[in-house]
């Protein structure tokens, strides 16, 4: 038993590990082939922190463990907030900026309560999976817009940016230029052909490492929720939205003592995001979720509560404090009590 407790946090570790070596390589690659900074930013380091969560749920789904992906995802939103937020804040106290919530705080929870809407019939076939990819992709192509224009912009200017199929061009002129990175990298020679040969041979190390120690992270929560009679949806809300979180938890503490408000918030509205619609869409469209009873009955509503609690504290551009730090941890471990104790699964 307890032999596969440490297997458990072993593979977790390496699985976090494994996640952070495949980004580290896929940026570097990324900057030789010719691609942006802001591309590398809002793409690879945003998904790259969501990787743990996007290969253990998708392990979990293939696996035969919706309930796990579920757990996981709804998990680590609440975690992202309560633990992530709250341990950053009481840590170092940062400003907001209304931009955040003007715009990325209407689609943290314009998402939360699609994928809630989504799953009130306790499934999530392929076609909202299909829908959730797609608001994704928009997402990021909108954020990647707005960030090189200096004016606000607000959720009415993404909702007008999705219905007029705005987001379908950059993808076009991608498609159409797509030559300019074959030319970059046909330039490499000599020490950049080598680096280039190695960050390429660490990427594909780094993603076999990653799937291998994301199945055995499955396997062993499955044996463990099995062993100790605790719902799978359970363990995906503890123990693997704690382990999966780790990177957003290491990114905001280590953004809040230098001094970086954005990259702490920004981190976890963005995983945020990405958790709801890249790795429930990416997941549902390789195999549709069946949803738990309890994660549409408690569990969905308390990351709704949590998201809109973040979203009243970022009003006009408050000040995340000590005392909202305190009050966000408090609530995340009275969250995680509960659910052991009434067994939400």
């Amino acid at each position: 038993m307890i032999s596969h407790l440490v297997l458990l946090l072993a593979s977790l570790a390496l699985l976090i590990k494994s996640a952070d070596v495949l980004v580290e390589a896929a940026a570097r690659l990324a900057r030789r082939l010719g691609v942006s900074d802001l591309v590398v930013g809002l793409v690879i380091t945003s998904i790259g922190t969501s990787l743990p969560e996007i290969t253990a749920s998708i392990a979990a789904a293939l696996a035969g463990s919706p309930a796990l992906a579920i757990g996981n995802v709804v998990g680590s939103n609440i975690a992202n907030i309560g633990l992530v937020l709250g341990a950053a804040a009481v840590f170092r106290p940062f400003p907001t900026r209304p931009v955040m919530f003007d715009r990325d705080g209407y689609i943290l929870i314009g998402s939360t309560v699609l994928v809630f809407g989504l799953s009130l019939n306790n499934r999530i076939g392929r076609l909202e999976a299909l829908v959730l990819l797609l608001v994704y992709l928009g997402y990021v192509l909108f954020a990647a817009r707005t960030e090189r224009d200096a004016g606000a912009h607000r959720f009415k200017d993404f909702l007008a940016y999705m219905f007029a199929f705005e987001y379908a061009r950059p993808l076009v002129s991608a498609v159409s230029g797509g030559g300019r990175g074959e030319r970059a990298a046909a330039r490499m020679e000599g020490e950049d052909e080598r680096h280039g040969f190695r960050d390429g041979a660490l990427l594909m190390a780094s993603l076999v490492v990653l799937i291998g120690s994301a199945r055995f992270v499955v396997a062993e929560s499955i044996w463990v929720a099995r062993a100790f009679s605790v719902p799978e949806n359970l363990i995906g809300l503890s123990i693997l939205a704690i382990g999966t979180s780790l990177p957003e938890l290491l990114v905001g503490l280590s953004a809040a003592r230098r001094g970086k408000p954005e990259i702490v918030l920004g981190n976890v509205m963005g995983s945020n995001v990405a958790n709801l619609l890249l790795i429930l869409g990416a997941t549902g469209l390789l195999r549709p979720l069946d949803v738990p009873e309890m994660s549409v009955v408690y569990t969905m509503p308390i990351m709704i509560f949590f998201t809109l609690g973040l979203l009243h504290v970022m009003r006009r551009g408050g000040d995340i404090r000590r005392g909202h730090g305190v009050i966000a941890v408090t609530a995340y471990v009275a969250f995680l009590a509960t659910a052991f104790v009434q067994g939400w699964g």
